[in-house]
């Protein structure tokens, strides 16, 4: 059977691919005897166009395990429900493979963990916490919510950024399309009538002229330039420089950070609060964050509380962490409600991420308009000043 994987080299590069093994656990083996961390593995799917099970569907089928849990049905009979429902046939066939494994007395925490692309490690580590204290459907529930909070924050982010992301796509068409059709039906008037033409004309002409008589190199370059971007996504140098960017850019850098701690602090007052010994939950939080620097931070977090640090002294006077947070984490820790605060301080962060993310929306409109106008009115000028001056002739 082949399952696909994603997995990290020792040098800290990602690495994607299929294995062929009996197993999940086979393949994890092999992959591990070859020198690679996997980070997810799961069954190839069939077929040309297998249905893709997105993030809502994960908490559709949560849900519904949580209300049938709760009220007395068995987890394989709650299974074998939501999968003759089920109408996605990918997500069907995973729910099935869920069932199996229960019925054949597997533990759910570990038929989930066969499935990492649907159920990552903070759903399972979830789970596996709810089965050692008898609470699965509180847990679900809470899951639940947590994945609900997670897609409503990264949906505000990509509606944040589809504004300057097609005022650019506009912009540069927009330019384009003037230095390609427009300036060059101008040209052959300027030469004829033999006048010096102004800088800022001579400019655009040569832009105008590189555009047209060298396009393909352009071509060539900007798809080099989107592969080079992927590629060192994928390396550990490049995700470094690219986090380091997001973070500390104008504008929205802050509400990168604010999206970033929002999404650990969340994920650590989740974990913490279903149970999760504090070492995992800090892990996981870490691997949540989504961002170079936050990993690292959550790390030597984790390193230090193994050697007997509390988790506020780790983070105190470290720039990624406000000073304020640092106090409610020292509050919890003091009161031995840390899970509590957390998922309060979750709560006040989702706020200040839609403010950060109202805040550069309000500032990159204008600055894009701006920007558009300035390149529209430089290639206009270059196209007017000339006809001023033929018009000036006798």
């Amino acid at each position: 059977m082949n399952y696909e994987y994603r997995a990290r080299d020792p040098l800290g590069n990602t690495h994607e691919g299929t294995v062929d093994a009996a197993s999940v656990e086979e393949a994890s083996q092999q992959l591990r005897r070859d020198g690679f961390q996997v980070l997810e593995i799961d069954e190839a799917d069939g077929g040309l166009l297998p249905q893709r099970v997105s993030k809502n569907d994960v908490i559709y089928v949560t849900c519904q395990l949580a209300v049938m849990v709760e009220t007395g049905i068995t987890l394989a009979t709650a299974l074998s429900g939501i999968v003759e429902q089920e109408t996605n046939a990918t997500l069907r066939r995973v729910l099935a493979d869920l069932r199996d494994r229960v019925e054949a007395g597997e533990d759910f925490s570990r038929a989930l963990a066969g499935h990492p692309r649907y159920f990552d490690r903070t759903y399972v580590s979830l789970v596996k916490a709810s089965e050692a204290t008898g609470t699965l459907a509180a847990t679900l529930e809470r899951i639940a919510e947590y994945l609900r909070k997670e897609l409503e924050t990264r949906a505000k982010v990509r509606a944040a950024m589809a504004y300057p992301a097609v005022m650019m796509v506009m912009a540069a068409g927009v330019t384009v399309f003037l230095l390609t059709y427009i300036l060059p039906k101008f040209t052959p008037m300027f030469q004829a009538r033999g006048t010096d033409l102004p800088a800022p004309t001579i400019l655009m002409m040569s832009i105008s002229d590189a555009l047209l008589g060298h396009w393909y190199l352009w071509l060539a370059g900007t798809t080099a330039l989107l592969a080079g971007l992927m590629y060192a996504k994928r390396t550990e140098h490049g995700r470094r420089a690219i986090d380091w960017v997001r973070i500390n850019a104008p504008i929205v850098g802050p509400m990168s950070r604010k999206v970033t701690i929002s999404r650990s602090i969340r994920t650590l007052g989740t974990m913490l609060g279903s149970g999760v010994p504090i070492m995992d939950a800090i892990k996981l939080a870490g691997e949540v964050s989504g961002n170079y620097y936050y990993e690292r931070l959550w790390e030597h977090v984790l390193d230090e509380v193994t050697s007997g640090r509390r988790v506020c002294e780790v983070l105190a006077g470290n720039p990624l962490f406000p000073r304020v947070l640092v106090q409610m984490i020292a509050s919890g820790e003091e009161t031995g409600k840390l899970d509590r605060v957390l998922e309060r301080v979750s709560v006040y962060y989702d706020r200040e991420v839609e403010t950060a993310i109202k805040a550069a929306t309000s500032m990159i409109e204008p600055i894009m308009i701006a920007a558009m106008g300035v390149v529209v009115g430089t290639i206009g000028l270059a196209l007017l000043l000339p006809i001023f001056s033929l018009s000036r002739q006798p």
